[in-house]
């Protein structure tokens, strides 16, 4: 393809080169009347003469021969490290006596694709998938997250002053963030529950249940990690009642639950650490708010941009 700036394209190239070496026009009136230099004419009136028509295209202006391009040996180098210790192009450079830059290059020449994409246990790259429907697999699980002393914690007290406030509160205790997230639109539903047993496990997916259907969306599959709370009878049995089909991760692999995972990093991010808060109360009242903007007018990168009620038939019609 023709770059933004090239005077004449593939055929506007021939038409030059036709009125040269076809028609007999000199090299000066041509470059006149098709606006360009007098070399570049000569130029393609010369590939015509040369190649035909074939010779319009645009050409790769890589050297035929690089005598400054690094060896062969240390090529191999890098790329036996990259397999064996998965590093990245500046750790590759110290142990290869060569510049980052040049790690960086030989890794692209070899379309090795960069270490945020592999798997980190496997180093092969990372297989994403998602369900075509909405509610056809929903993603569980909980988010242990410190609760703030009233007068705050050590964001806004610093350090030692906000241990001591703890202390003397006898500590603040822990809040369970039980999180539903369907696969297909990331639309997301979370309570602040007091722990994390079997029986609140249930009670929470007997709600999210209810808060999906009441949007559209009929859960048939639930999936969550091997913790004790959704291996016992009591997650069976009320899956069962709800006509959903449970699911479990493969031990030691949080990667097929990542996006509820991911979700619970967003949700640190910009609601529970996103300001200093002065008690468990204020940021808790933050929730709602944050939620629903996560949900209908925040854009997400892994649907296009676009927030989770789009993906949802008529959900975002039906919010106000």
């Amino acid at each position: 393809m023709s770059h933004r700036n090239a005077p004449l394209t593939p055929t506007g190239r021939l038409r030059l080169a036709r009125c040269v070496v076809d028609d007999g026009w000199p090299l000066r009136r041509a470059a006149e009347r098709f606006q360009v230099s007098h070399t570049t004419a000569a130029r393609w009136a010369g590939r015509y003469r040369q190649l035909g028509a074939a010779g319009m295209q645009d050409r790769s202006s890589r050297p035929h021969y690089s005598p400054r391009r690094t060896p062969a040996t240390v090529e191999q180098q890098v790329l036996r490290l990259r397999r064996e210790h998965r590093i990245g192009p500046v750790r590759l450079a110290a142990r290869c006596h060569i510049a980052a830059s040049t790690a960086h290059r030989i890794l692209v020449r070899h379309h090795l694709p960069a270490l945020a994409t592999l798997d980190r246990a496997t180093g092969e790259p990372v297989r994403r998938y998602e369900r075509s429907r909405p509610g056809e697999l929903v993603h569980i699980d909980v988010k242990k997250l410190g609760r703030i002393p009233d007068g705050g914690g050590h964001k806004v007290l610093g350090r030692a002053a906000g241990r001591a406030n703890q202390d003397r509160r006898n500590g603040a205790g822990y809040a369970y963030l039980h999180t539903a997230l369907d696969d297909h639109s990331r639309l997301a539903y979370t309570e602040d529950l007091p722990d994390e047993t079997a029986a609140t496990c249930a009670g929470f997916l007997t709600r999210a249940v209810a808060w999906f259907a009441a949007r559209g969306v009929t859960v048939e599959r639930v999936l969550t990690d091997n913790a004790w709370a959704y291996t016992k009878n009591t997650w069976r049995q009320t899956c069962h009642e709800l006509g959903i089909s449970p699911r479990w991760t493969r031990p030691w692999r949080p990667q097929t639950n990542s996006k509820v995972e991911r979700f619970h990093r967003t949700l640190l991010d910009e609601w529970a650490y996103q300001r200093p808060y002065t008690s468990d109360a204020e940021r808790q009242a933050a929730f709602p708010d944050w939620l629903d903007w996560y949900n209908y007018h925040r854009p997400h990168t892994g649907i296009d941009g676009h927030p989770p009620a789009s993906r949802v038939t008529n959900l975002s019609e039906q919010h106000t």
